[in-house]
């Protein structure tokens, strides 16, 4: 079995875990390919030498990977969007983080996910992508977002007016600080803290969330995600943030935006033991009652 490996940066704390995943990978695999920057970072920050090839592009992976590891939280694999968006590679995210919706294997599950990957007891959960338009060719060839593209203000400016068209239909101006326009994936990221309802993977909708507007009628609202989405943005400033995942660019009153779901998707291998709704209840904590352990 061949394994790519991606990663980045971590505190001292994630060493251990780190040393679990490359041991227990060194079990499952008869070759491993390392991220390049990674690789390097690796070799002064662990003692043991890792015998592995590196690779800087997606060019680089060649058909006999299976498939990539990536060792972090959820932003590294949102990083991984980047990269390797297109190369239909499955990714297994292994977490050193905190919540992990996407990286969901804990340091507990590190032996039984790889040994799972190797035998092939595991599906693809094809994610899907919202690919970002404009007229300003903004993000260029890395315009896709896995969670989620949010259009908002810059630094403490007032509040801009966002309006909105479906399908060529106008839907509202948001006045708010701005708005998110997320996938399901992302429904449990910014969204939701934005109070956006948490859409299943597999629902094919995209959720359109106003992050703190003006009018407290105004509420999330749910597209069918073949619908294209259009926005243009009007405000007293002339500067606001489009932000794709975790990269942003800087946009105006004459940008453009135009949002669709891209042709391809991003596939994260699932195990049995680890259904979306699994994770769910135990990251949100839904159905725990700490009230009668509380110390006063």
């Amino acid at each position: 079995m061949v394994l790519a490996i991606y990663g980045r940066k971590f505190e001292d704390s994630s060493i251990s875990m780190v040393n679990l995943v490359l041991d227990e990978l060194e079990k499952v695999t008869e070759q491993i390919w390392i991220y390049e920057a990674f690789h390097r970072f690796l070799e002064g920050k662990l003692k043991k030498k890792i015998e592995a090839r590196s690779f800087r592009k997606r060019e680089e992976i060649t058909d006999e990977i299976q498939a990539l590891v990536t060792i972090g939280g959820d932003g590294t694999i949102l990083d991984v969007v980047t990269e390797f968006h297109d190369s239909q590679i499955p990714v297994l995210g292994m977490n050193t983080g905190r919540l992990g919706f996407l990286a969901n294997n804990a340091k507990e599950d590190v032996a039984r996910a790889l040994a799972c990957l190797r035998s092939k007891e595991y599906e693809i959960d094809k994610r899907s992508l919202i690919e970002f338009q404009s007229n300003q060719g903004l993000f260029k060839n890395e315009n896709y977002a896995l969670n989620e593209v949010t259009i908002h203000k810059k630094d403490s400016s007032s509040m801009v007016t966002i309006d909105a068209t479906v399908n060529g239909q106008y839907l509202n101006s948001y006045w708010a600080d701005g708005l998110i326009i997320a996938t399901p994936t992302g429904s449990t990221a910014y969204s939701l803290s934005c109070g956006g309802p948490i859409l299943a993977p597999a629902s094919n909708n995209f959720v359109i969330t106003p992050i703190a507007p003006h009018n407290l009628n105004v509420r999330p609202f749910i597209v069918d995600d073949n619908s294209t989405i259009e926005l243009k943005i009007v405000g007293r400033e002339n500067e606001y943030f489009a932000t794709i995942d975790s990269r942003s660019e800087t946009i105006t009153n004459e940008t453009i935006i135009s949002l669709k779901k891209a042709d391809h998707y991003f596939n994260i291998i699932q195990f049995e033991w680890q259904t979306f709704f699994d994770t769910i209840r135990n990251k949100l904590l839904w159905g725990r009652d700490n009230r009668n352990s509380a110390k006063f």
